[in-house]
């Protein structure tokens, strides 16, 4: 009897840590962290194309270039390097909550360099 409590509340447990982890992972699956270089730009409609997926920015959205500082949207040109991090919408669009200017693609052993990068 206590081996079958036991077994039914250890299973019990291993089922929980799997529902509270995946809903974790869900909640992350929205977040959008990209490096890409920017192949269009539309400053009137606060759009861009990087790695060809739209991005959209709102009054919210904080420029820095790659130091950290903080700079504005009219020092985006096409051809540049850049890391988006953002959220997707209803209508599957990231809305870029901070976008960062890189001088070039960031290798992974480059990465340690610049802490904003995940």
């Amino acid at each position: 009897m206590k081996r079958t409590f036991f077994h039914n509340g250890f299973t019990f447990a291993i089922f929980w840590v799997f529902v509270i982890s995946s809903l974790t992972f869900a909640s992350d699956a929205s977040i959008v962290r990209i490096q890409g270089r920017v192949m269009e730009l539309d400053l009137n409609k606060n759009t861009m194309i990087v790695n060809e997926r739209i991005f959209v920015w709102s009054p919210n959205t904080n420029f820095y270039n790659d130091k950290g500082s903080s700079i504005t949207a009219d020092r985006l040109r096409t051809k540049i390097w850049v890391y988006i991090e953002g959220t997707r919408d209803v209508n599957k669009k990231v809305v870029a909550e901070k976008i960062y200017l890189l001088p070039k693609y960031i290798h992974e052993k480059e990465k340690h360099l610049y802490p904003f990068i995940q």
